[in-house]
């Protein structure tokens, strides 16, 4: 076992036993993420406008970083609970979450309008199609990785029932793996296409080619999404996997779901989760909304670059761009990356000390 992997690979007795992954902001942490909210907060304002500088997070911003701490350097999970979700609307709690993001790093963009922020509503989204995600529907979701060092996952309202969220810790299930199927563990090692779901940039290609898991400086980086895996397999060009790689991929999707390995949580309203991608495999129950609008399952999820992110596999740069530590980093470019959108990048990564990528 790498002992820098340790902390990672943990199992669900682990998160019962131990809670140093979860965290609590007290009234005065709640006053002070309430303030600046209420002094920027404008309906008209686009996010991307927002400097880092209006947001003094106070109190909250000890929190936050000892539970990006464990995300980056612990568990890869950590659990915040407490945001001041009562005193803010719908988009006022959407700020909040941006603003958290400009204490903890540079926003990636998420999707085919480049969107820096995404509402996880149901939208009638099929998550099975071609070109479908997650994010805007209300199913099960395969247990996946999102294309991000960071991803932030802020709860305003729960479904009427289901929306449980799971995660799973990549490295342990790689090791029941090596243990169980010491035969099959060799072809998570080795690239398969992942695709774009239509989502890809001009100058990119319409799937990923990577493995499930990559070692680079003596620690262990995964990637797994089963519903970009089988969707590529019907991309023009894309080749057929083996069945004894099937076999593997298959084995490892059931791994992952054990339930000594799944760890489910509900998220409350005032919650934030946050993962680090390359350690843990997240995952959510389908779920049935209220009838009532203002009710309606809404979470908003933020993908973020670190400032002290880590040297990534070279075999992970088509998808992330980059993999040299500290750079802007990861994301789906998508067809509305404009001047502003740059702009944005730039000066955030100025604020941090991060460099954009040509």
């Amino acid at each position: 076992m790498r002992i820098t992997d340790a902390a990672a690979a943990w199992r669900v007795g682990d998160l019962e036993q131990d809670r140093r992954w979860e965290f609590t902001l007290d009234e005065r942490a709640q006053r002070d993420l309430l303030a600046p909210i209420e002094k920027a907060y404008a309906p008209d304002r686009n996010l991307l406008d927002y400097p880092r500088q209006e947001f003094d997070l106070g109190a909250a911003a000890p929190v936050l970083d000892a539970a990006l701490d464990e995300v980056k350097h612990g568990r890869g999970v950590a659990l915040i609970r407490g945001l001041p979700r009562d005193r803010l609307d719908e988009k006022q709690f959407e700020l909040l979450t941006w603003a958290m993001g400009l204490h903890a790093g540079v926003a990636r963009p998420q999707g085919k309008a480049t969107q820096y922020i995404s509402a996880v509503r149901d939208a009638g989204m099929n998550y099975r199609t071609g070109t479908g995600r997650g994010y805007s529907s209300n199913a099960e979701l395969d247990y996946h990785t999102d294309s991000s060092d960071i991803v932030f996952l802020t709860c305003y309202n729960r479904a009427a029932s289901g929306g449980m969220t799971i995660v799973t810790s990549s490295i342990a299930a790689h090791e029941v793996m090596a243990k169980e199927y010491p035969g099959m563990i060799e072809w998570l090692h080795r690239p398969v296409h992942f695709s774009r779901q239509g989502e890809q940039a001009p100058d990119e290609g319409a799937s990923v080619l990577q493995p499930i898991f990559a070692e680079e400086g003596g620690k262990l980086f995964s990637r797994w999404n089963w519903n970009r895996v089988t969707s590529a397999q019907k991309l023009p060009g894309v080749p057929q996997i083996s069945d004894p790689h099937w076999d593997a991929l298959k084995q490892f999707d059931e791994i992952v779901r054990r339930p000594e390995l799944a760890y489910s949580m509900w998220l409350q309203p005032g919650d934030v989760q946050i993962v680090n991608s390359h350690v843990t495999l997240h995952s959510r129950t389908e779920f049935k909304d209220y009838e009532d609008p203002a009710q309606k399952r809404l979470l908003y999820r933020l993908w973020l670059a670190p400032p002290n992110s880590e040297q990534l596999p070279e075999s992970w740069r088509d998808l992330y761009r980059s993999v040299k530590p500290g750079t802007v980093r990861g994301g789906i470019r998508g067809h509305e990356y404009d001047e502003q959108r740059r702009n944005y990048e730039e000066r955030q990564a100025r604020e941090l000390g991060m460099t954009v990528p040509t």
